[in-house]
């Protein structure tokens, strides 16, 4: 099973992929901004399509192991294509689901994280491009859940 956790910057991937992985058993968490860690000199619109390449390659050894993958990142329409035609082959469950909380509190510095500015201007191409409202997989507004309520609803949903 795969599971693509898409939304801003700030809506709560990480700490809900991190809450899947302790429910969903012989589960990898595939962090992509880890791949652009490695290349954090070259510019993020040529890295991109390299990080997505990367965690490709991943997901497909970790699925070949029978290893499932939870995959928190921000998705694009046209990400969300590429990434969905190259694993169309594996013959496993792809499960996309999008935290969707409002722009304010995307905009919050929450729990440890305090923003910087750049992140915040982030935050704000993402919802102004609609990375919290794609036509795929399942809209999750989580404004007022708990990190343990929106990983309760995904559980319920795959």
């Amino acid at each position: 099973m795969i599971i693509f956790l898409n939304g801003s910057i700030n809506s709560g991937k990480s700490t809900v992929a991190k809450l899947l992985a302790k429910k969903i058993p012989n589960a990898a968490t595939v962090e992509i901004d880890a791949f652009r860690e490695m290349i954090d000199w070259m510019p993020i619109d040529t890295a991109v399509p390299i990080n997505l390449e990367n965690a490709i390659a991943v997901i497909r050894n970790f699925t070949k192991h029978g290893i499932s993958c939870i995959v928190p990142y921000p998705l694009s329409e046209k990400n969300h294509a590429y990434i969905a035609d190259a694993l169309s082959d594996l013959g496993t469950a792809i499960h996309y689901f999008t935290l969707a909380p409002s722009i304010e509190t995307a905009l919050s510095d929450r729990g440890a994280r305090k923003l910087d500015d750049p992140e915040r201007e982030r935050i704000k191409h993402h919802y102004t491009i609609g990375i919290h409202t794609p036509s795929f997989g399942m809209i999750i507004d989580n404004t007022e859940q708990t990190p343990e309520e929106t990983t309760k609803e995904i559980l319920n949903n795959i």
